[in-house]
């Protein structure tokens, strides 16, 4: 490349070129002067990254120092499968590779998460003077491989304060969270 992907200067002695390391576009130091850690690409300092790339790389990793760590913990749900009428308790958690999602009780599922389709997260109200409405659940759907059509799964955050339901409501804010992530990051 001659020139600079964002503003069309022309790389010569005095402005010389760069490349984001997560996009790999040529920049020239002005288009391309942001370091920022780049885990996702196994970079350990921080490394120059596009204005574009950088403002995903920071969200990833916000999402790694915090998020990531609530959803391997994993959190206590009331589970229904497709159209069944019956719930399920079971801890759902993410599985150590970050490939899985385990759903734990007196059964178990495994769900690959590049199987998910959707993600929706279930609310309920907005509190007195304003403010956010209140994660319930989470809606899902996924195929499952070998098999036609897709699978609904319904996550409801269980009542009972003895079974922790602010962990589960942080659990689906950072499950959609990773929604977001996964579906930006295809987007790019």
């Amino acid at each position: 490349c001659r020139r600079c992907m964002q503003c069309d200067a022309k790389f010569d002695f005095l402005t010389r070129k760069h490349h984001c390391r997560r996009c790999g576009k040529c920049f020239c130091d002005r288009c391309c002067s942001q370091k920022v850690p780049l885990r996702r690409m196994c970079f350990v300092d921080p490394v120059r990254q596009c204005a574009e790339c950088a403002l995903v790389s920071l969200k990833e990793a916000e999402f790694y120092d915090k998020q990531l760590k609530v959803l391997l913990s994993g959190a206590t749900f009331l589970v229904t499968f497709g159209n069944s009428e019956k719930p399920e308790t079971m801890i759902c958690r993410l599985s150590n590779n970050q490939r899985y999602l385990f759903l734990d009780g007196d059964s178990h599922y495994e769900i690959e998460i590049v199987h998910i389709s959707t993600v929706q997260l279930l609310t309920e109200g907005f509190p007195p003077g304003g403010g956010n409405a209140r994660a319930t659940g989470m809606f899902l759907q996924y195929t499952v491989p070998e098999t036609e059509g897709v699978t609904q799964l319904k996550l409801t955050a269980v009542e009972d304060a003895n079974v922790g339901r602010r962990q589960a409501v942080a659990w689906l804010v950072a499950m959609h969270k990773a929604a977001k992530l996964l579906y930006e990051s295809r987007d790019q």
